[in-house]
């Protein structure tokens, strides 16, 4: 599968994106807040499009789950998950009895407002919509085979920044040798238990190339704001040297 992050406000982002060929979205609403419409209208132009919108919510809000996947997310991923439990929380507000705990209630947009038969509603909401995590803290590595057996976890998105952040080092070179570590250990302990794995590889196309032979089966191609400006970025270079 692949992707990209979207991180500006724009369902017509979603859309361009959407018609490339990739397979899904990542709307960010961890670093980009979004409280309002926005989000719905990403979502639906998403599913408009035909390519799958997960979105990235913040921790530790039991109601987000719900929220989003009424919206019609197709997925949501949850940054920063260091133990089994943090894990099965998740599962469990995500899902509908018997797997969870998440309240009932049809009268939304992947209910069809009600049109859909609540029994078939529930069965498809705890089969089809990809619950994920993020591995992004040096904390997490002692419990990854842990944190990947547990039941309702659909795939993994390994967060490289956060983890060095979390090694509390500013050596380059160290930090670069132990996220390598980290990642080659979670697409490891995540493949052995059946989980797809999520990672940023940013449009080089070398790096394609090595992360799907190391197991990534799920690449995410940059940003669309950072796509954005590079391209920008590359014409202003251009230019310059041509008035040289």
């Amino acid at each position: 599968m692949t992707g990209t992050a979207i991180y500006s406000y724009s369902p017509n982002m979603v859309e361009a994106a959407a018609f490339s060929g990739i397979d899904f979205v990542r709307i960010d609403s961890e670093h980009a807040w979004r409280r309002d419409e926005s989000m719905e209208h990403m979502i639906r132009a998403a599913l408009l499009a035909g390519v799958t919108p997960i979105v990235r919510i913040d921790r530790d809000d039991a109601y987000l789950p719900r929220k989003a996947f009424e919206i019609g997310a197709g997925g949501i991923v949850v940054p920063n998950v260091c133990t089994a439990d943090d894990a099965s929380r998740i599962v469990e507000d995500a899902r509908f009895p018997p797997l969870g705990r998440r309240g009932l209630g049809s009268l939304c947009l992947s209910g069809e407002w009600g049109n859909r038969k609540t029994r078939e509603w529930v069965e498809w909401s705890n089969g089809e919509p990809l619950v994920g995590i993020m591995i992004e803290h040096v904390d997490a590595l002692e419990n990854l085979d842990a944190i990947m057996a547990v039941p309702g976890i659909d795939f993994v998105l390994f967060g490289p920044g956060d983890f060095g952040v979390s090694l509390r080092s500013w050596d380059a070179d160290y930090i670069d040798s132990e996220t390598r570590k980290a990642l080659a250990q979670t697409v490891a302990s995540a493949r052995s238990n059946g989980k797809h794995v999520m990672f940023g590889v940013g449009m080089d196309d070398a790096a394609v190339e090595h992360h799907v032979s190391s197991g990534i089966d799920m690449l995410e191609f940059s940003h669309d704001v950072v796509i954005f400006r590079q391209a920008l970025e590359a014409k202003v270079r251009r230019f310059a040297e041509a008035r040289r």
